[in-house]
């Protein structure tokens, strides 16, 4: 494949024999081994011109081992994913080059000659930006939500290679070439059905902030006979998680006869873990149609917005006010749609890991608005354990120090207690697929949402992302305002007659992000307060993420048990908190 001048690259004083170079031309590559050593690739990426001016974004290089997948699919944190590289373009034409170098951070391996020489699959994709005038005036440059959930991947616009098997040699003269000729559809809307119902809206608060029209999105499990039941109003459940496509875990047919089983990779008793799954999802829609079943709604909402697959359902310095938007436009519209009963204590809060943080959070911060949180195993709701760092009192976010050593701090582990991955290389994962704060991954979506704005319109760093070092300001800034264990102890007196029985909590004691550490702080204060919460903390014995509370079933079970675990819950919390006169009858129909 000929470059010519799309093969100059950019940087003339770098030595080529250590780089991957990066140019656009009009070549397809198939899938096929290009028996060449060499010791850069030369990228040429064939896309379509912008419409009025050059590509920004991130242009991202996959090396893999694994020829079964593509590479873009197997970039993860982990010591056995893809090799990958990245780095930011600007003004980005057809026809140009740009060159990642060895100065350029990758993950796993640091710098392009830690590759070994091998047999590889390689792929690139550049994860296209786009700009924002904000509300106060400042431009930031960010990937918007274009209906995949933050999934650079599959993100519609992004322009990928086709994949092209090389032999590769870092100690060799030569290069290897692949071509940018894709680029990525968009992705067509769910659509109704008798169970289930999209709601879009439109939010003032958030087009005012982002300075563009700004979209929530709910996905709604309706009721058997919703239709004919035109004079019922509903209870409210809203299942807080990570960006749905479509409402999940419900289907109205039995498992596929023809499914190919795939294993669980994270729990072995499943070895076919999509056919549980789905004869979960099918054993759900027979009890939500049963008689006994209470009719009710449940809605899934996709607030996907530029810095990740959601925004954590509060208001944020730098992804706007979702919380007030969700609470105080979006459900009260959903409700007059739906015919939600629409009040305080016909509303409830579940989920587990991020929707578990959301439910728990929103109920905090909106605490006469909903009348109970079920949070399974929440992301850290007590700062003082982000995992396993203290924001507050320890001076790196990656490591524990002594005088003479020290030790890389754990990110995850299987029940064990084998850790398979670092803080660190979590972190080093994200600053390789995106700067600024724009990874689109999980330790970036809790800056973007806890942070202050930094002056050039980016999220403030709580920990230099390079080498752990964390600010104290902005970790003060994070106490202040999200650590829910300090803001519950803060204002308790005022917030403990709206929060009696409202505040539930269960996680399982292995963890594999350690999220039950700060579960056990938020216990000791809340098992002290007065007056007293009036809830429950539970936690599951060597259960991992995302144990849901029942301790009869097995982790890999109780994970996708959320809309029917709570149920019982939810109707207790209505008798013992519904005014006098509330309709309990209109939804209990047959």
């Amino acid at each position: 494949m000929a470059c010519g001048e799309a093969g100059r690259s950019p940087d003339k004083g770098m030595d080529m024999r250590k780089t991957f170079a990066v140019c656009a031309a009009f070549v397809a590559s198939a899938i096929g081994t290009h028996a060449v050593h060499a010791e850069q690739f030369r990228v040429e990426l064939s896309a379509p011109a912008a419409e009025d001016s050059g590509y920004e974004g991130r242009l991202i290089l996959i090396i893999a081992s694994d020829d079964t997948r593509e590479p873009r699919f197997q970039v993860e944190a982990s010591y056995d994913g893809a090799q990958v590289f990245g780095l930011p373009v600007t003004d980005f034409r057809k026809g140009q080059a740009r060159t990642i170098g060895t100065s350029v951070p990758g993950y796993p391996g640091r710098k392009l000659t830690d590759v070994p020489a091998g047999t590889y699959t390689v792929q690139a994709v550049l994860h296209k930006y786009d700009s924002f005038r904000l509300g106060n005036g400042k431009v930031v440059k960010l990937p918007a939500a274009r209906g995949a959930g933050q999934n650079w991947r599959k993100e519609p616009g992004n322009l990928i290679s086709k994949p092209i098997k090389v032999d590769f040699d870092p100690k060799r003269a030569g290069e290897i070439k692949l071509a940018l000729t894709d680029v990525l559809s968009p992705i067509e809307e769910p659509k109704d059905t008798e169970f289930v119902r999209h709601f879009k809206f439109k939010s003032d608060r958030l087009s005012k902030f982002w300075g563009r029209d700004v979209y929530i999105r709910g996905h709604v499990l309706v009721p058997k006979d919703f239709d004919k039941h035109p004079e019922a109003r509903y209870p409210l459940a809203v299942f807080h998680g990570h960006f749905p496509d479509d409402f999940g875990g419900f289907r109205t047919t039995p498992p596929d006869a023809d499914i190919k089983c795939e294993p669980s990779k994270r729990f072995s008793n499943e070895p076919c873990y999509n056919r549980t799954e789905q004869q979960e999802a099918y054993d759900f829609y027979k009890q939500w149609v049963s008689p006994d079943f209470p009719r009710m709604l449940i809605v899934e909402i996709d607030h996907s917005n530029p810095y990740y697959d959601d925004s954590y359902a509060v208001n944020s310095a730098n992804i706007g006010p979702y919380g007030d938007a969700i609470t105080y436009d979006f459900i009260p519209a959903l409700e007059k749609q739906f015919r939600g009963i629409g009040e305080g204590w016909s509303r409830f809060l579940y989920g587990g890991s991020t929707g578990g943080w959301e439910a728990l959070a929103v109920q905090v911060f909106y605490p006469d608005q909903y009348n109970g949180a079920f949070a399974a195993c929440p992301d850290p709701i007590d700062f003082r354990q982000v995992m396993v760092t203290n924001i507050y009192d320890d001076k790196n976010a990656y490591w524990r120090e002594g005088a003479f050593g020290r030790v890389a701090k754990p990110g995850k582990r299987d029940y064990l207690g084998h850790v398979s991955l670092t803080i660190e290389d979590e972190n080093r994962l994200e600053l390789v697929l995106g700067d600024k704060t724009r990874s689109g991954g999980q330790w970036d979506i809790w800056e973007a949402v806890y942070s202050p704005m930094g002056a050039d319109g980016y999220p403030q760093r709580i920990w230099d992302k390079a080498t752990g070092v964390i600010d104290p300001a902005v970790a003060a800034h994070w106490r202040e305002n999200y650590d829910l264990r300090h803001i519950l102890e803060r204002d308790w007196q005022k917030l403990a007659p709206k929060l009696q029985g409202k505040i539930h909590i269960y996680v399982g004691d292995m963890d594999n992000f350690y999220l039950n550490n700060a579960v056990y702080l938020m216990e000791d204060f809340l098992k002290k307060a007065q007056p007293a919460y009036g809830g429950e903390i539970t936690y599951g014995d060597r259960a991992e993420h995302c144990w849901n509370g029942d301790p009869s079933l097995p982790n890999s079970i109780s994970r996708l048990r959320y809309n029917s675990m709570y149920v019982p819950k939810i109707l207790k919390r209505i008798e013992a908190a519904a005014p006098k006169g509330a309709d309990l009858k209109s939804w209990r129909y047959k």
